[in-house]
C-alpha cells in the first residue's frame, strides 16, 4: 500500500479514537490503577504517565486496524525508540509505516503545553542508522504522528485521599 493510501485509511481510523478514552459526558474512562486489595489510585497528572495510559488504550484498536489491512504491529522493546509503533506489511515486509504517538494538554484556548516531535539525533541525522530506532528511518514508506490533545482537570485545593475503595468508583 502506498503512503497516501495508508495515510487516508489511518486518518479515517483515528477519527473514532476519542470514544476510546472518554465517556459520553466527557470524563476520562480511566480512573486510576487498581491493586490486589481492590484499592484505586488516581492517575497522576504526570504527562508521561498520562501518555502511557493513552497509548495502552489505543493498542488494541491499532492491532485491529493492522489485522484488517494485512499488517503486523511492531513495538520497540526500549523506551525512547522511533517509532512508537511500526506497521509492517505481511505481503511485503519491506513496506513499513511509522506512527509516533504524541500527546499534550491544553493550556487555554487553542494553545497546548507543547509537543516534542523527536530529537534531532541518531536516526534523524543518519537515516540509515538503527540508533534509537526499531528500523532505519529510510526504511519507512511513511512517517505519521498520532497527536492526542487532552484537557487536564484543575487541581483541587481540598486534600484528596491517596486511594479509594474500588467499590466506591
Amino acid at each position: 500500500m502506498d503512503r497516501d493510501t495508508f495515510l487516508r485509511i489511518f486518518q479515517a481510523e483515528v477519527q473514532t479514537y476519542t470514544q476510546l478514552s472518554v465517556t459520553e459526558s466527557g470524563g476520562w474512562i480511566v480512573k486510576g490503577f487498581v491493586d490486589v486489595f481492590r484499592r484505586l489510585y488516581a492517575v497522576p497528572r504526570d504527562t508521561k504517565v498520562v501518555a502511557r495510559v493513552l497509548e495502552t488504550l489505543l493498542a488494541p484498536r491499532l492491532a485491529e486496524f493492522a489485522e484488517q489491512h494485512g499488517y503486523d504491529l511492531r513495538f520497540p522493546q526500549q523506551q525512547n525508540f522511533y517509532p512508537d509503533v511500526a506497521f509492517v506489511s505481511r505481503a511485503d515486509p519491506q513496506e513499513k509505516h511509522a506512527v509516533d504517538i504524541k500527546s499534550s494538554y491544553r493550556t487555554g484556548g487553542l494553545h497546548i503545553n507543547g509537543m516534542a516531535l523527536g530529537a534531532y539525533t541518531g536516526y534523524f541525522r543518519d537515516r540509515n542508522s538503527l540508533k534509537n530506532a526499531l528500523f532505519s528511518y529510510n526504511s519507512f514508506q511513511s512517517h505519521l504522528v498520532l497527536g492526542i490533545i487532552y484537557s487536564r482537570a484543575e487541581p483541587s485545593d481540598e486534600p484528596q485521599p491517596f486511594a479509594y475503595a474500588l467499590d466506591d468508583l
